[in-house]
């Protein structure tokens, strides 16, 4: 860098020494901020928390509402029918699969919206949905008809997924290879093959662990496990795992059924007829599918039985 002469520093230093005193009396350069706009709230976002209804209808009629509206609005329980009705007519938030899912399972929706829209949902959607304590009870019922429907259909994880997760009703339907029609399951319509289908060890095996899975469900009740083993469709694998089960075996109105069903063993239905009084056993075993011999040796138990305890008494 060159180096100044004295006149050129002495002329630097005072245009330095005006430049201090310009700055002293005018203070200092002002320094201008950037604006900071704040981001502005759309109708919608107000309208979600509006008591007015015809607010409420126009938002869920908003072409442009967005899914993060929509779910906050399906967070109302005070919705009418009418606003709900008008959202599952608005294709935007719809496109939404988390939107199908609140707005089928909000109290207040119209059961001609909430059920084709449920069965529209993956499998698991569908189980959850009819966990959910939001939805109506026969909405709930229509659900699990479509998800038994679906039975035969999902893969043998899905299957001990759903044995082990989903209603009783499910799970019931799980005990059983019961074919299903719209949904619904046929008591009256299933008939047992004559001939027996021979399966390989591996399929048995899958199967039965499904079984074995569904008897586990927390959900499901002595209602559902009675009803399955009645049914014509159960099999010998069926009633002997409920006779071994040692939650559901030891109770007695199971126990009734099981001798109420031609596959038990003569060793379970002996044990299990010992504790039933002698005027209910006949009445019980009057209607048995249990073979002849069988019924034969547990009335002639019981009348040794009540021969003995009159012999005790005297």
């Amino acid at each position: 860098m060159p180096r100044l002469t004295s006149g050129e520093r002495r002329r630097l230093k005072i245009v330095m020494f005006e430049n201090k005193l310009s700055e002293d009396e005018n203070g200092p350069p002002e320094v201008h901020e950037p604006e900071v706009h704040e981001p502005e709230i759309g109708a919608a976002q107000i309208q979600i928390h509006s008591p007015a209804p015809p607010d409420l209808l126009r938002t869920a009629s908003d072409p442009v509402l967005t899914e993060d509206l929509a779910l906050s609005l399906l967070k109302r329980p005070d919705l009418h029918p009418e606003i709900l009705e008008r959202l599952a007519k608005n294709a935007n938030p719809l496109k939404s699969r988390k939107v199908r899912i609140a707005l089928a399972s909000h109290p207040h929706t119209p059961r001609h919206v909430s059920v084709p829209m449920a069965r529209q949902f993956y499998t698991f959607e569908l189980m959850k949905f009819t966990l959910s304590p939001t939805v109506p009870a026969d909405v709930k019922v229509a659900a699990e008809d479509a998800l038994i429907s679906r039975l035969n259909t999902v893969t043998i994880g899905e299957r001990l997924t759903l044995a082990r997760r989903a209603s009783g009703r499910v799970g019931a339907a799980l005990l059983l290879d019961l074919d299903s029609r719209d949904g619904k399951i046929k008591d009256d319509e299933r008939k047992i093959d004559a001939q027996i289908k021979v399966k390989d060890a591996a399929t048995v095996g899958r199967e039965t662990r499904v079984m074995q899975t569904a008897l586990d469900n927390p959900r499901l009740t002595e209602a559902h496990v009675i009803s399955a083993v009645l049914r014509p469709a159960a099999t010998a694998a069926l009633v002997g795992a409920v006779a071994r089960h040692l939650k559901w075996s030891s109770r007695r109105e199971i126990r009734v059924a099981l001798l109420r069903t031609e596959y038990l063993s003569l060793a379970r239905a002996l044990e299990f007829s010992h504790e039933i009084p002698a005027a209910l056993l006949q009445e019980v075993l009057a209607s048995s599918r249990l073979p002849d011999k069988i019924k034969g040796q547990l009335l002639h138990q019981s009348q040794t039985n009540s021969a003995l305890s009159s012999s005790k008494q005297v």
